[in-house]
């Protein structure tokens, strides 16, 4: 903005001066005509007037000569008085300093002029001026009057002096003027100028003074006006940008934008977690080249062939594992009908069909499970019908069977009464202070003839003299009866049973080994589901329904601890129940 300033000074600068100059040179020459015009009237006048005097006074009388020569000296100039010939009757010889001979020549020249003008002598710059004069009636010859030029030129410089001095003042009060006037004007104009470059440059909290009511004040005005708009609207649209990016980024599902030349241009935090991808590898880039799935690319290009929306589910690939999704893509169609390019959604569906797979086992293994006793109870009961009852022994048999069947049964049905209990959203626990050692006690007491049939050692131990926790004194029974059961079927004969309790820095942590069959590594993350075994035949010899560590997790879950396994095959397997530290209670 100072170059502005600048150009403008200098272009006022050069028209001040310009004017100036011309005003100048203009004033130079009217006064220096109207001097020179005024002293040529004077000396015209001047001889006039002593030819006048001359009428009445003789040339040859003593005191004509003094006075002519006063007369000289009054008017600063040589006086010649010549005869009609030109020939030199009488001459003061003052203050004139030229050739006699030159002078005599310049006499002959103004005579010879027809007007009797001025004329001018170059060499000497000598003014040259006659009239003639007469005596009674007479003219007798002509007064000369010759005047130096050196007088006329210091009027024409004191001239020149006082118009460049009257000049350069008038330059510099209006030079004043045009700079006080001119920031006057530049300065709202460059606060304009930088408020319009901050807000070309982003920056719309950017104002400018608005102290004046002209049409610079006006520009200021709406300027502010502007920049408060472009302001509002930024932020609304930062607004709207971090609600979408934020509704975007925070959204389940995952999401890819494309344009309409194909490049994959957005991609959402959920997609890249889904599929364990680099954005840098999908984003500004075409679909077909980016999507390792081909099922996708078909989808897309369905999208754009066909410009409808599509919803599939698919099987997809993801590391070392099979996922599904459910996958919806659709058109985005402008104003205009403008086609703005395509937005797929990836619904991971794969825990739901995981929970409908196992729904489906669930009845499978319950039908099946339900379906054993039954057909023993039914078969045993149409023997019977049919004449075997009649037969003592037979009849004690069958219904020895028929009675451990409707346990088995009743044990079935009892254990999905808790599962289906402990899962209800509103179930909760008995919570009391409970020793743990008592519970423990009760348990193996409970257990240990069973131990004892299959000649099992059973055994308890504890790194504490009391161990007290909050929690359900009955569901603490039924967890630790459920584990120590487990141990002892598949703990073959002559094996051993051991129960450690654990306490350290207020948590507790409950061991149930064994010396048994073991467990699969693979087959570990499965044991907890609903009738899942280990050794499915076993299992159901040992009337054992499938049910019980996943009643057991959930309980553990529900006092707020957790349950881990360790279990090499032909070893045996360690159950380890762990208690959070406000499970504890201070002794």
């Amino acid at each position: 903005m100072n170059k502005f300033r600048s150009r403008l000074l200098l272009g006022l600068i050069s028209v001040i001066l310009s004017v100036l100059f011309g005003l100048g040179l203009l004033l130079g020459q009217l006064f220096q005509k109207f001097y020179l015009d005024a002293v040529h009237d004077r000396m015209e006048k001047e001889a006039k007037l002593l030819a006048l005097y001359m009428e009445n006074e003789s040339l040859h009388s003593s005191t004509f000569e003094q006075r002519l020569r006063a007369i000289s000296d009054v008017l600063s100039a040589r006086i010649t008085i010549v005869d009609h010939d030109g020939m030199v009757l009488l001459d003061t010889d003052n203050y004139v300093s030229i050739d006699e001979k030159r002078h005599k020549k310049m006499i002959q020249t103004v005579l010879k002029q027809e007007k009797r003008s001025v004329v001018f002598e170059e060499e000497q710059d000598l003014y040259y001026y006659a009239v003639p004069f007469w005596q009674k009636n007479k003219q007798i010859g002509y007064i000369v009057i010759s005047l130096p030029m050196y007088a006329i030129e210091r009027v024409n410089e004191q001239i020149w002096l006082l118009l460049t001095f009257s000049l350069s003042i008038a330059f510099f009060i209006i030079l004043l003027l045009g700079i006080k006037i001119t920031n006057q004007y530049t300065r709202p104009i460059e606060a304009a100028t930088k408020v319009a470059m901050e807000l070309a440059r982003g920056n719309y909290k950017a104002r400018t003074y608005e102290s004046r009511e002209d049409e610079t004040g006006m520009l200021s005005q709406s300027l502010n006006i502007l920049a408060r708009n472009l302001q509002e609207m930024v932020r609304m649209q930062e607004m709207q940008q971090d609600r979408l990016r934020a509704l975007i980024e925070n959204m389940g599902s995952g999401l890819i934008l494309i344009d309409q030349r194909g490049y994959i241009s957005l991609m959402n935090r959920a997609y890249k977690e889904m599929f364990h991808v680099d954005p840098s590898d999908y984003v500004h880039r075409l679909y077909y080249e980016a999507f390792p799935h081909k099922e996708i690319i078909e989808l897309v290009e369905e999208i754009f062939m066909m410009e409808i929306n599509v919803r599939k589910q698919l099987l997809l690939p993801v590391d070392i594992e099979r996922k599904h999704f459910e996958v919806y893509g659709t058109p985005i169609i402008g104003t205009n009908d403008e086609w703005k390019g395509i937005i797929v959604v990836f619904h991971d569906i794969t825990e739901l069909k995981k929970l409908e797979q196992m729904r489906k086992d669930f009845v499978a293994n319950v039908s099946h499970e339900l379906k054993t006793p039954i057909t023993s109870i039914k078969g045993f009961a149409e023997t019977l019908l049919d004449g075997a009852m009649h037969d003592a022994q037979t009849l004690e048999y069958f219904l020895t069977i028929i009675l451990k069947e409707s346990e088995r049964l009743q044990h079935l049905i009892q254990d999905l009464l808790d599962l289906s209990k402990i899962e209800q959203q509103g179930f909760t626990l008995n919570v009391s202070v409970v020793d743990l050692h008592e519970v423990l006690k009760e348990v193996i007491v409970m257990l240990e003839g069973k131990a004892t049939d299959k000649q099992i050692a059973l055994e308890w131990s504890s790194n504490a003299q009391h161990c007290y926790m909050y929690g359900d004194l009955h569901r603490l029974k039924q967890i630790f009866i459920n584990l120590i059961n487990n141990a002892i079927a598949y703990t073959p004969t002559g094996g051993r049973v051991t129960v450690h309790v654990e306490k350290e820095d207020k948590q507790l942590h409950v061991h149930v080994s064994d010396t048994g069959i073991g467990i699969e590594q693979e087959e570990i993350p499965r044991i907890f589901e609903r009738f899942y075994r280990v050794d499915k035949a076993r299992s159901r010899n040992s009337g054992g329904t499938g049910l019980g560590l996943a009643i057991v997790k959930h309980l553990v879950e529900a006092h707020h601890g957790t349950i881990s396994v360790k279990s090499e095959v032909g070893v045996g397997t360690t159950f380890t129940v762990h208690f959070r530290v406000d499970a504890c209670v201070d002794e």
